[in-house]
C-alpha cells in the first residue's frame, strides 16, 4: 500500500519524465573525461552544471577544489529523521575506439530497441544516468511537498574512472561534514532485467606482478639449449601451480577468510532471473571453468579468484628469433570476498611464487601495486529490507539481496574513513556496454529508478 505523502510524488515523476530526460541529456552532452587533461574544463563545467541544479531544488550546494578534479558537495532537507547521503561521480571513461560508436557519444539521443526505448551516449549508464535519479527524485519531492522528507546531503566526484587520486584526502579532510546515518550508492547493475537489486557484498582487488629471471642476457638456444634455464618455461611451470584440477586456488592458505554463502541468500540468487546459459554463451563459453561445486552466481559473486592477466617474455617480433629469453613476466590480480586481507594474502601468495623457483632463477616483484578488502554490507540494519520493500513494490517482482564480481573501493572507504555503512542500489543492465562504445541507459531504468528512491525515501524517512 502506497502511503499517502508518496503517491503525488510518484504522479509528478510520471508527468515530468520528459524534462527530466532532458536535463540528464544536457549532462550527457558535457564531454568530462578524467582521465585526460584535455578535458579539465569540461569536467570543471559538468561540476558546475551540476551545483547549479542542485541549488535550482533547494540544496545549499558548492563545487569543492581538489588537487584534480573538483567534488560537488551538497546539504538540505531538516527534520528528526535519519539523515542520508547519496554519492555519484560525474566523470566518464575515454570514448575510444570512436570509429566503433554508431553515433557521437556526447550527443545523446532517444533510440528504439527491441527491449525498449534507450539513452544512447557516453556516461548514460556509467554514472550521469544513475545519479540523476536520485536527484530527479529529490526534485520530485521538493516540487509536491515544498521540501524534503528528512536531511539529504550529495557527494559527486569528477575522478572515479581516473583512480579517485583525490577521494580519499578529500574525505579525511572534511570527515564532520560528509558523515551522516547513511550513504546511497547508484553504480551498479540489476541481476537481470526488470529484477531490482541491492548490492550486499562487493569483491576486494589484490594486484601484484612478477619477473622470473635466469641468464643475464638472452643466450643462442643453439649453445644453451638443453642446459639453459628458460625462464618462460619457469614461469609457465610457476603459473600451472596456481590452481589444482578442479579450479580451485592451490596457494596455502589462500581461502582463510572466506565464508559460504548463506541458505537464504542462494535462495534469492537462484530465483533472480539471472540466465547462466545466456552469460556463458554470449562471451563463447559452453560451460562455467572455475571452482568445482559452485554456482555461477556464486564463483562470480562470492568466492576468491586468481587470475593470470598478462604473461610475456622473450621474441615479439616478426619471424623467428632463437634465443633463450633472460627474463620472463607475469601480472595477475586476485578478486577478494569476506574477511581476507589483501596485505597477508599478498605474502602468501609470493611465499608461493618463490618456494616454486628452481636453481638459478630469481624472481623480483613490483612493489608499487595496491590492495583492498572486499566490502560487506551490514544488511542486518532495517533499511535495507525497508529498501527491499520499496523496490519490490516499485517493480512488482522480488527484490534481491546481490553480490558484485567487481570492485568498488568507495563503499569500503565510506566504511573505513567515516564510519558509514553504504546502500548500493543500481538500475543498469549488463548490456548497457559501460566502459565501452555505443554505451546506454534503458529510458526505463531511468524513469523507474527514480520512482524507485522516491519510494526509497519515503521508506527510510517514516
Amino acid at each position: 500500500m502506497t502511503e499517502p505523502r508518496l503517491s503525488p510524488v510518484l504522479d509528478r515523476i510520471d508527468a515530468d519524465i520528459p524534462a527530466s530526460i532532458e536535463r540528464l541529456m544536457t549532462l550527457l552532452r558535457i564531454q568530462s573525461i578524467s582521465t585526460d587533461p584535455a578535458y579539465t574544463s569540461e569536467c570543471n563545467a559538468a561540476a558546475d552544471w551540476l551545483v547549479d541544479d542542485l541549488k535550482g531544488i533547494g540544496f545549499d550546494a558548492s563545487k569543492r577544489k581538489t588537487p584534480g578534479h573538483p567534488m560537488v558537495v551538497a546539504h538540505g532537507g531538516s527534520g528528526d529523521g535519519p539523515h542520508l547521503s547519496f554519492y555519484g561521480h560525474y566523470d566518464v571513461q575515454p570514448v575510444d575506439p570512436l570509429d566503433q560508436w554508431n553515433t557521437p557519444p556526447f550527443e545523446p539521443e532517444i533510440q528504439d530497441t527491441a527491449r525498449g526505448k534507450v539513452i544512447r551516449g557516453r556516461g548514460s549508464s556509467d554514472d550521469k544516468g544513475q545519479l540523476m535519479t536520485f536527484v530527479e527524485a529529490c526534485r520530485a519531492w521538493k516540487a509536491v511537498h515544498g521540501s524534503l522528507p528528512t536531511k539529504i546531503s550529495f557527494f559527486f566526484e569528477g575522478e572515479e574512472e581516473s583512480g579517485s587520486p583525490s577521494l580519499i584526502p578529500f574525505m579525511k579532510d572534511n570527515a564532520e561534514e560528509l558523515t551522516t546515518d547513511l550513504v546511497m550508492i547508484c553504480d551498479t547493475s540489476m541481476v537481470a532485467p526488470g529484477v531490482p537489486s541491492i548490492a550486499s557484498q562487493l569483491r576486494g582487488m589484490l594486484k601484484d606482478e612478477f619477473t622470473i629471471v635466469g641468464p643475464r642476457v638472452d643466450l643462442h638456444s643453439g649453445h644453451y639449449g638443453g642446459p639453459g634455464l628458460n625462464p618462460l618455461k619457469e614461469i609457465s611451470r610457476i603459473v600451472a601451480s596456481f590452481h589444482d584440477e578442479t579450479g580451485r586456488v592451490a596457494v596455502d592458505g589462500f581461502y582463510e577468510g572466506v565464508h559460504e554463502v548463506p541458505e537464504d541468500l542462494k535462495r534469492q540468487w537462484a530465483t533472480s532471473g539471472f540466465d547462466e546459459k545466456d552469460y556463458l554463451e554470449s562471451v563463447g563459453y559452453t560451460r562455467p571453468h572455475g571452482e568445482q561445486g559452485y554456482s555461477t552466481l556464486e564463483q562470480q559473486w562470492a568466492r576468491p579468484t586468481l587470475e593470470v592477466n598478462g604473461l610475456w617474455g622473450g621474441y615479439q617480433g616478426a619471424g623467428t628469433k632463437t634465443v633463450i629469453p633472460s627474463k620472463a613476466h607475469c601480472k595477475i590480480t586476485c578478486r577478494l570476498v569476506g574477511d581476507m586481507d589483501p596485505d597477508v594474502l599478498r605474502r602468501k601468495l609470493r611465499a608461493h611464487v618463490e618456494a616454486q623457483l628452481s636453481p638459478d632463477a630469481q624472481v623480483i616483484w613490483d612493489g608499487n601495486l595496491d590492495g583492498s578488502p572486499a566490502a560487506v554490507m551490514n544488511t542486518a540494519r532495517p533499511e535495507f529490507e525497508a529498501a527491499r520493500q520499496a523496490l519490490t513494490d516499485e517493480w512488482n517482482r522480488e527484490a534481491v539481496f546481490v553480490g558484485m564480481g567487481g570492485s568498488i573501493p568507495i563503499a569500503g572507504f565510506f566504511k573505513e574513513i567515516l564510519n558509514m555503512d553504504a546502500m548500493l542500489i543500481g538500475f543498469a543492465n549488463d548490456d548497457d556496454a559501460i566502459h565501452s562504445p555505443n554505451e546506454k541507459y534503458d529510458v526505463e531504468s531511468f524513469h523507474k529508478g527514480i520512482r524507485s528512491w522516491a519510494r526509497i525515501l519515503a521508506a527510510l524517512s517514516t
